[in-house]
């Protein structure tokens, strides 16, 4: 799992192997080749590389430390939640994800970059949980984003949060169904 650095048209998250099949700039046979293909793009530094950096660097530090906190859920333990009147899904993962990996049904769809502002007093997400009483679950591709998210949460007051640890990968697993 790689977090792009660059706008890659909405998405934030990908894996190695997505890149090495889709991405043109991989399409080289050498290092030599991608560096000259790379100096002659002249592009602009990411927007993201702040948040893509880190991100790339301590991925599984985070869902490592939720799950020490009692704050995760497997993706076994999650599908016995369904359908339950007090839990809310939250779907953080961006819209051209869920087109090319489904979804879970009935999840509330509410995108990462829009957490802080979600989660925060008058909230998407606050007021949902403050009105119902209704405990968040949140997932994404893998979970890491979903472990940032519940620390946010947390952090925010928000303390019935929790997230599906190793996110919608693991949900598939769980159900049998490849990648």
């Amino acid at each position: 799992m790689v977090f792009p650095a660059h706008d890659y048209k909405g998405d934030t998250v990908s894996t190695i192997g997505e890149e090495k099949r889709y991405n043109p700039r991989l399409q080289v046979r050498g290092a030599q080749e991608y560096a000259d293909l790379m100096n002659n793009l002249n592009l602009a530094n990411p927007k993201m590389m702040d948040v893509a950096v880190p991100a790339n660097m301590h991925q599984g530090l985070v869902q490592a430390e939720i799950a020490r906190r009692g704050w995760a859920v497997s993706a076994t333990e999650a599908k016995g939640l369904l359908g339950r009147s007090d839990i809310v899904l939250v779907d953080l993962r961006e819209r051209a994800e869920r087109e090319r990996h489904g979804t879970i049904p009935g999840a509330l769809h509410a995108p990462y970059p829009a957490l802080r502002e979600n989660i925060a007093d008058g909230g998407m997400l606050h007021e949902l949980a403050a009105a119902t009483g209704k405990q968040l679950l949140f997932y994404c591709a893998f979970g890491e984003r979903s472990a940032m998210a519940v620390q946010a949460a947390q952090d925010a007051g928000l303390s019935s949060a929790r997230h599906i640890e190793g996110g919608m990968d693991a949900w598939k697993k769980a159900a049998g169904l490849n990648g």
